[in-house]
């Protein structure tokens, strides 16, 4: 998705608690399951990066991943800006593509990228800013962003938090929060409530996961610069990720979903792999080649997506 940063434009672009059976929970399961992660304030929802035209347009126009996985190529309106993305959709996380100069500024190079975690229960936003301001973050950067259905009445859709008002390198990390507004909303097609407060991941994204075989995204590695990277670390420890330091980067565990940061130079940056759970278990190994990505499925309930750098 794009949004519109403090005082300038930027683009930027839903992980899930392990659950052993697929299906809907009754809100007494969901309150329990809340309540029994309340550490954890922050988790992956969505990452958006921009790859070569070649693997845009591959993945496009794949007949294999709209099979694979809820898929879809959509036109949104929000906060004054229009954007077309790329979509693979979970039970409770999704990755967006671009391709190059889809976006505007520098947001049109190879190897952009962005990553939204959210909060599960209203209120938990508040929170991540009090937990900023103890590891030194006194003044996050923060914007309310809008949506607009096509119909020129737009609705509160989330509000954001940056740890700086600075403009990123090439890799934008940002905190939400969707506002009971939105759900409340017919146009947003989402679904009830399942317990007091509830804003989560899997209530904003449809159940169209489950007629396909891709149900989320349980690891997700990206490329950024040393900037971009100090100015990430400190949102995901608010959050309440277990973030461990590496020789290049951060592993940033939690929630369902593993962050891998690599600290590169501009030109290394970008997405690198995606791996994903699936609703079923496979018997045989399916290679896709998609432009410069190879998606490899199976065996088992598992998938991973590697993407080329530009020859």
């Amino acid at each position: 998705m794009l949004i519109r940063r403090t005082l300038r434009i930027i683009t930027v672009l839903t992980t899930t608690c392990t659950i052993a059976l697929a299906g809907s929970v009754g809100p007494a399961q969901a309150e329990e399951s809340h309540v029994s992660s309340q550490k954890q304030l922050l988790f992956y929802n969505h990452a958006y990066s921009v790859v070569d035209r070649e693997t845009a347009d591959a993945v496009e126009n794949s007949a294999y991943l709209r099979d694979f996985a809820n898929f879809e190529v959509r036109t949104t309106t929000g906060g004054g800006l229009t954007w077309k993305g790329r979509y693979l959709k979970g039970r409770e996380t999704y990755i967006e593509l671009f391709g190059e100069n889809d976006l505007p500024g520098q947001d049109a190079l190879y190897g952009s990228a962005g990553l939204g975690v959210s909060t599960e229960r209203a209120g938990d936003l508040a929170k991540v800013t009090t937990r900023l301001a103890a590891l030194g973050i006194t003044d996050p950067a923060r914007y309310r962003q809008t949506r607009d259905f096509g119909d020129g009445v737009p609705i509160p859709w989330f509000d954001t938090i940056r740890t700086t008002a600075a403009q990123y390198e090439a890799f934008d990390p940002w905190a939400m929060e969707y506002f009971p507004e939105y759900f409340a909303d017919p146009r947003s097609q989402t679904e009830p409530a399942s317990y007091t407060g509830d804003v989560s991941r899997e209530r904003y994204l449809p159940d169209a996961y489950a007629d396909h075989l891709m149900r989320d995204i349980t690891h997700l590695r990206i490329g950024v610069t040393a900037i971009d990277l100090a100015n990430t670390t400190p949102l995901l420890k608010a959050g309440g990720f277990d973030v461990t330091t590496t020789g290049g980067g951060i592993i940033a565990t939690g929630g369902g979903t593993t962050v891998q940061l690599d600290s590169v130079a501009r030109e290394g940056a970008g997405l690198k792999q995606v791996s994903l759970s699936l609703n079923r278990s496979v018997a045989t190994r399916h290679v896709e080649r998609i432009g410069r990505s190879t998606l490899t499925v199976g065996p088992g309930a598992r998938a991973e997506w590697t993407f080329d750098a530009p020859a």
